[in-house]
C-alpha cells in the first residue's frame, strides 16, 4: 500500500476513535469554523454531527449522492450539521466545501476504510461513484497535458482519466509539467493509476489520479506525414516512421476504414497507407500499431482524418442526418441569437430550424455584424447535446445583411433583387391564401404588396404555398416578411416575402 493510503486509512481510524469533538485550530478561518475538518461514518451507516461557527451566511453547493447533509446553508452564529449516509458495502471519500464571505472550508467525509484492489476498466463502469478504484491500462489519447486528462483502455473498455496529481496533489502544470515524473508517460504506455470514480453526463471518469506504475511501451510513434494527420478529399499517401524495440511490427486497420484505407509497403519501421479518394463526408479512423516481446504485445494508436465532401442540405435534412464528421452547408435565415459573443444562434429555412452551437471562434458574429434576420450561409457538422440536435463547428461562409424598414421607406427604396429588406405591418387583406399574397398596412394607413408569403428561405415550387393556413395567418395579425423590393404595373412590392415571424391579434 503507497504511504499516501496508509495516512488516508490512519486520518479515518483517528477520527472514528475521536468522534466529532476535536478541535483543530488550524483548519480555522476567521469567516467560517467547524469543530472538525474530517467527519467519519461507520460501513454501515449512520449520523454525525459537527459544528459550524460562522459570520456571514453560508452554504454547501454540492454533495455526492450517497451523502446527505443537514442543513446545508445557514446564517451567522453557531449551527449544528450532520452528516448521513446508507450502509454501503465499500469504503468511500468525499471532500465537502463550504463557502462563506468569499472563503472555503473543506470537510473530509469518510465512511468505513476504502480498500483498493486492482480492477478493469468495465469493473470500474459498472462500480458505484465515490469508490477508489487501481485500474491498468493503455493511454490512448491525451486530452490535457496541463491537468493530466486523459483515456485509459484496456481489453474490457474505456475510461476518461480527469485528472492526474502527484504526491502532494499538485497537477502537471504546477509541478515540472507534463513528461516529467510522475507524468512521464504518453500514447501507447501501460499504466497503472488509482483515483475515486465519479459520472459526469453519461462519462465515466477517475478524478485526480495518482500514478503507480508505468510500463513505457516499445512501439513509438516518430512521425508522420502529412503532419497533421489529415489527407484532403482527393486521398493520397499516409507515412508513419515508428521507433522499435520489439519484434515485428503489425498494424491493424479498423474494419470500417477498409474500404477506403489499405496499407502500401512496410520497409523496417516505416509504414505507408494509401488513402483511396473521398466521395462523402469527412471521415477518420484509428491505426493500430503493435510490436512483441518477451511474451507481451505493446502497441500505439495514430488517429487518421481525411476531408470529404460538403453536402448541401436543408435543416430538415441536416436534423436527419446522423451524428459524424460529415460537413454540411446550411443557408438560412437567422431567428435568435442565443450567445452573441460565441455565436450560438437559431437558424431557419423553409424545412425547419436548427441550433448552432457556435459561428467560428470567439467573437467571430460581432465582427461579422450578424443580426436576427440575416441570411447566412454555414458549414459544420451534425452534433447534438442531450438529444437536441444541433450544428458544431459551425464556419461563416457568406451572408445576406438584411435591412430593416418601415413600409414607408421601403415604399421609396430603388428596385434591387440582391438587396433584402426586412418589413413589418398589420395584414390589410389576404389576397391569394394558397400563396401568401397579402396586403400589409403600417399604422398611418399606408399598404405595401407581399407577391408572395413564403414558409422560409430556400423554399420553391409547391413548398411555398400555404404558409398562410400553416402559420395561421389572418387580417389583424402583425407580420414580418424579408424580401426585395420590385414593381409590377407601377405598383411597389415585397417580391417573394419570406415568414419571419408575426403576431396574431387579440
Amino acid at each position: 500500500m503507497k504511504i499516501k493510503n496508509i495516512l488516508v486509512s490512519l486520518v479515518a481510524i483517528l477520527a472514528l476513535a475521536t468522534g466529532c469533538n476535536q478541535v483543530e485550530p488550524d483548519h480555522f478561518l476567521s469567516e467560517v469554523q467547524v469543530s472538525s475538518s474530517y467527519v467519519a461514518i461507520t460501513m454501515d451507516g449512520g449520523s454525525t454531527s459537527i459544528t459550524v461557527e460562522a459570520t456571514d451566511s453560508w452554504s454547501i453547493p454540492t454533495t455526492p449522492e450517497w451523502l446527505n447533509i443537514s442543513p446545508a446553508s445557514g446564517g451567522a452564529g453557531t449551527t449544528t450539521v450532520t452528516f448521513s449516509a446508507a450502509k454501503t458495502l465499500d469504503g468511500r471519500t468525499t471532500t465537502v466545501v463550504i463557502n462563506c464571505a468569499g472563503k472555503t472550508q473543506n470537510i473530509n467525509v469518510i465512511q468505513g476504510l476504502a480498500v483498493i484492489s486492482p480492477a478493469t476498466c468495465a469493473e470500474v463502469i459498472a462500480g458505484p461513484d465515490s469508490k477508489t478504484f487501481m485500474v491498468t491500462g493503455t493511454v490512448t489519447a491525451i486530452a490535457n497535458e496541463q491537468y493530466g486528462n486523459w483515456y485509459l483502455t484496456d481489453a474490457t473498455g474505456t475510461i476518461y482519466i480527469y485528472g492526474t496529481v502527484n504526491s502532494t496533489g499538485a497537477y502537471p502544470k504546477d509541478s515540472g509539467g507534463w513528461g516529467k515524473s510522475p507524468f512521464d508517460f504518453s500514447v501507447g504506455d501501460e499504466v497503472t493509476v488509482q483515483g475515486p470514480k465519479t459520472t459526469y453526463n453519461g462519462t465515466v471518469e477517475l478524478v485526480d489520479v495518482t500514478v503507480v506504475k508505468v510500463n513505457k511501451s516499445l512501439i513509438k510513434i516518430e512521425e508522420i506525414d502529412p503532419e497533421d494527420a489529415v489527407l484532403p478529399v482527393e486521398g493520397g499517401n499516409f507515412t508513419v516512421k515508428l521507433s522499435n524495440k520489439g519484434t515485428g511490427v503489425y498494424v491493424t486497420i479498423p474494419e470500417d476504414a477498409k474500404d477506403w484505407l489499405s496499407i502500401s509497403s512496410i520497409s523496417g519501421n516505416t509504414v505507408v497507407f494509401s488513402v483511396a479518394p473521398n466521395e462523402g463526408g469527412d471521415r477518420d479512423t484509428k491505426l493500430v500499431f503493435q510490436t512483441k516481446s518477451g511474451g507481451k504485445t505493446y502497441s500505439t494508436e495514430q488517429a487518421l482524418t481525411q476531408k470529404g465532401a460538403i453536402i448541401a442540405a436543408t435543416v430538415a435534412d441536416f436534423l436527419a442526418a446522423p451524428v459524424g464528421n460529415t460537413q454540411y452547408r446550411l443557408t438560412g435565415v437567422i431567428t435568435r441569437v442565443a450567445n452573441e459573443s460565441y455565436g450560438n444562434v437559431y437558424i431557419a429555412d423553409w424545412s425547419g430550424e436548427t441550433y448552432v452551437y457556435g459561428i467560428g471562434a470567439k467573437g467571430d458574429f460581432a465582427k461579422l455584424g450578424l443580426k436576427p434576420g440575416d441570411v447566412v450561409t454555414l458549414v459544420g457538422k451534425r452534433g447534438d447535446y442531450k438529444g437536441t440536435p444541433q450544428m458544431t463547428g459551425g464556419q461563416h461562409e457568406e451572408h445576406i445583411s438584411v435591412i430593416e424598414v418601415s413600409i414607408a421607406d421601403f415604399l421609396t427604396k430603388p428596385d434591387d433583387k440582391n438587396t433584402y429588406y426586412m418589413v413589418t405591418g398589420t395584414i390589410d387583406e389576404i389576397a391569394n391564401a394558397t400563396y401568401g399574397n397579402i396586403y400589409l398596412k403600417d399604422a398611418a394607413g399606408t399598404r405595401l404588396y407581399s407577391y408572395g408569403v413564403y414558409p422560409g428561405w430556400g423554399a420553391t415550387g409547391d413548398a411555398r404555398k400555404g404558409t398562410v393556413a400553416a402559420k395561421g395567418l389572418k387580417v389583424g395579425d402583425v407580420l414580418t416578411v424579408i424580401g426585395p423590393k420590385s414593381t409590377y404595373k407601377d405598383v411597389p412590392q415585397v417580391n417573394g416575402g419570406i415568414y419571419f415571424s408575426h403576431q396574431p391579434v387579440d
